[in-house]
């Protein structure tokens, strides 16, 4: 299978910094895929997506596209655009119109898309995130959550293929979490491409088939999520944690109370593999 998306040596330093932000990144995106980016603050994971969507241009290496390389000429840089969306930690940075519909048909209208099919994309993508009853409102007034969900709108509008989502999670109250996670499994059995930036490990080891992890510019790991958080030198590394979910699970396992290898995410998968006997869920 071809990669959607392909870095070959992708390196960038920001004016005036001593260090590169991103230090020969070379990683191969497949089409359908939920990628978890972990590291700590200023690992590169912002950097890397910032390249993935052609906001910054690096200052040595390639980016391809399907295979065809991004030569970053207007055109080449706004077929990547429309195919790459980026939904940025701080929504607010990203909202523009007066409404939520005319902040979600902004995209598509700059496509020069004839009005019946912006509206269509548009209410398509409201409905997709469950805000069609916000279309007529002012999306500065809404919350951290919706407007998150607004700015996912926003890139679900011009059809991206591929999405880049940066600490999607951060700040969101239990409900708007749900909401965000519900909307993630819809959009990738709808069959896009996933790529989360995220501090919040559990989610990731919950949600993610693979697994990158950053640390001063440089992919360390790239694997899927349960090799990468056995790896107690990788964690150390890297500054991470093992999720909730492995954790207990890995001292059920010393305890004799879960087969060796069983690695369950959620209480229903974890009760359903204990080796005694259990009380039935209520």
């Amino acid at each position: 299978m071809q990669p959607i998306l392909q870095t070959r040596e992708l390196t960038f330093t920001y004016e005036g910094q001593p260090t590169p932000a991103l230090d020969g990144v070379t990683v191969a995106i497949y089409p359908g895929q939920k990628v978890a980016l972990l590291g700590q603050n200023g690992a590169g994971k912002s950097t890397f997506f910032l390249q993935l969507n052609g906001v910054l241009k690096p200052d040595r290496g390639q980016l391809l596209l399907d295979g065809q390389l991004v030569t970053y000429g207007q055109k080449s840089l706004s077929n990547l655009r429309q195919q790459v969306g980026v939904v940025f930690q701080d929504p607010d940075d990203m909202l523009i119109a007066p409404t939520v519909l005319g902040e979600v048909s902004f995209g598509p209208m700059n496509l020069k898309l004839p009005k019946e099919e912006v509206s269509r994309r548009a209410h398509q993508a409201l409905s997709f995130m469950q805000l069609e009853h916000y279309a007529s409102r002012c999306p500065h007034y809404l919350s951290g959550g919706e407007k998150k969900r607004v700015s996912v709108a926003d890139v679900l509008a011009m059809d991206a293929r591929v999405l880049l989502l940066d600490e999607p999670t951060a700040s969101l109250d239990p409900q708007n979490t749900v909401l965000l996670r519900t909307a993630l499994d819809a959009l990738h059995a709808a069959g896009k491409t996933l790529l989360l930036s995220t501090h919040d490990i559990d989610f990731a080891y919950q949600w993610a088939d693979r697994v990158l992890v950053f640390s001063s510019g440089r992919l360390i790991a790239d694997a899927p999520p349960r090799a990468v958080f056995g790896d107690s030198e990788l964690l150390r590394l890297s500054g991470l944690v093992p999720p909730i979910w492995y954790a207990a699970a890995h001292t059920l396992q010393k305890a004799g109370l879960l087969p060796p290898g069983c690695w369950p995410t959620s209480s229903t998968e974890l009760q359903a593999s204990l080796l005694v006997p259990h009380p039935p869920t209520v």
